[in-house]
């Protein structure tokens, strides 16, 4: 039976994935879940000898069944190119007791790329399956890696626009750097006066706004999102940790049927509710081991059941985990309380009007396969050096946020089991922080320059995407307050 997606705050809004994808957001801002979790009809032994495409294919037509054999393929494809600077999309690179999955090979350098290089194809080829003549209004809130990440997939797609909201000073300035550069008719970047919360719940709004919904549909356009509250980019997230799986099973380093880890870096816990979903699947998994920086709402919320946005926000080097309301967690608060849809929309009631809620002992008892942890500045740095002395290993601030949890974690428990650590960015990006824990910063040097001694001292080739940027034109100057987010975007759209 085909996979089909219900709303968290009300299960009777049902619809098909293509359906689910083009919305983005339920109606009643809930967001879109499987009916029923797909299990994988494939063996692992198989999906060891597996590419990247055909374990993407394998696992997506699970949970986009009404796409057929050949629209996904398509997809897969287009997305899955020469955009990527390996053949082989990402890979994993034992290091320090560990197994880093290197998602940044793509345009951005960033794991957005994985999902973002074929949401726009999916949501395309679902336009024509559902008969949508409207125009595709992307609209998207950043922390700094979706944003350039949606820009670059969507950027001149026919039947599309794309509008991305990033908190002005919450970013690296590469990050804004890619954004700001970005060309392509249909794009528009604005900066905002807050943070990613302020932003994520200003998009949220619009989307809820069925005024402006009525108007934007007379004049020809719909929304849609490329953040992972759509299911189009939660469920290529699901692909990775499989192949990685089967990548692990095809070198020798465990047998099919092993247990292992799973460590995220984890912000608005898209990408590990993509693990959680592997594990569902079937995927032998043991522990997911959710990684936060200071801003450690989730490790509180795992450690007493209390999620408390209630706090101060903290920017770190790590901005892109810098969130304190998570809105994938609202996917797996729907599973804990037995996909009552009524109990989980009370939770995000709370949330919204109280900034916290508390789940029951029953539902904190379905964490008991999860595992929590953060690691401050001073943490985040020692690690990236600790990581590049032992193995001459370079990781961004991201990924040692989650390396350092995963060795806090080994320590506390003694679990010695295989561990993927998802990598999440590269180490360009964050050039500056991570020149800071394993060289020197000469003084007045930019962004850039420190990419190209960061390049030098550890001998690694400059990506593609630093050197586009490196005498790339601003095109994007716009910054508002987050009060204006609404009225800005019915001025983009000529409304």
């Amino acid at each position: 039976m085909g996979v089909l997606y219900k709303s968290t705050r009300n299960s009777d809004n049902v619809v098909t994935s293509s359906q689910a994808i083009l919305m983005g957001l339920s109606v009643d801002g809930g967001l879109f879940v499987p009916d029923h979790m797909p299990k994988l009809d494939v063996s692992l032994e198989t999906l060891a000898g597996f590419d990247y495409k055909q374990t993407a294919y394998e696992v997506m037509k699970l949970f986009l069944s009404d796409f057929t054999e050949e629209e996904l393929k398509a997809c897969i494809n287009r997305a899955y190119d020469a955009k990527f600077d390996i053949p082989q999309i990402t890979q994993l690179h034992e290091a320090d007791g560990a197994y880093y999955l290197e998602l940044y090979h793509g345009a951005t350098i960033a794991f957005k790329d994985m999902a973002l290089s074929i949401l726009p194809h999916l949501m395309t080829t679902a336009a024509r399956k559902n008969h949508i003549f409207n125009e595709i209004v992307i609209l998207t809130a950043t922390s700094g890696d979706t944003g350039k990440a949606a820009l670059a997939g969507f950027a001149d797609v026919p039947g599309t626009r794309i509008i991305v909201f990033y908190p002005k000073h919450g970013v690296s300035p590469i990050q804004e750097k890619q954004m700001v550069t970005q060309t392509g008719e249909n794009t528009c970047v604005i900066g905002i006066e807050g943070n990613f919360d302020d932003a994520q719940s200003g998009v949220k709004a619009i989307f809820s706004d069925s005024e402006l919904r009525g108007r934007m549909n007379a004049a020809g356009l719909q929304f849609s999102s490329a953040n992972s509250i759509n299911i189009g980019r939660l469920v290529p997230q699901i692909v990775y940790y499989v192949y990685a799986y089967g990548q692990l099973v095809k070198s020798g380093e465990i047998e099919c049927g092993d247990e292992i880890n799973i460590t995220v870096p984890t912000g608005n816990f898209g990408n590990i509710l993509a693990a959680y979903y592997a594990k569902q699947m079937g995927l032998p998994v043991r522990k997911l081991i959710c990684a936060s920086n200071s801003n450690k709402v989730l490790v509180d919320f795992f450690r007493t059941g209390t999620y408390d946005r209630n706090r101060k926000f903290i920017l770190t080097m790590s901005p892109s985990m810098d969130i304190l309301i998570s809105s994938n967690l609202e996917r797996l608060i729907y599973s804990l309380c037995g996909c009552d849809s009524e109990k989980c929309a009370a939770f995000m009631d709370n949330l919204k009007t109280d900034g916290k809620y508390t789940i029951s002992d029953e539902m904190k008892a379905g964490l008991s396969g999860f595992a929590s942890g953060f690691a401050d500045e001073e943490e985040t740095l020692e690690e990236i050096r600790a990581v590049y002395d032992r193995s001459h290993y370079v990781i961004d601030t991201h990924t040692a946020v989650a390396s350092r949890v995963y060795r806090k974690y080994r320590e506390e428990t003694g679990d010695e089991r295989k561990t993927v650590i998802a990598s999440t960015a590269s180490p360009f990006k964050f050039s500056r922080s991570v020149m800071k824990a394993i060289g020197t910063i000469p003084e007045g040097a930019d962004d850039l320059a420190l990419a190209d001694s960061l390049s030098a001292l550890a001998g690694i080739q400059l990506p593609r995407a630093i050197e586009e940027i490196r005498s790339a034109p601003v095109r994007h100057r716009m910054v508002i307050e987050t009060c204006d987010m609404k009225n800005t975007v019915e001025k983009v759209l000529g409304l």
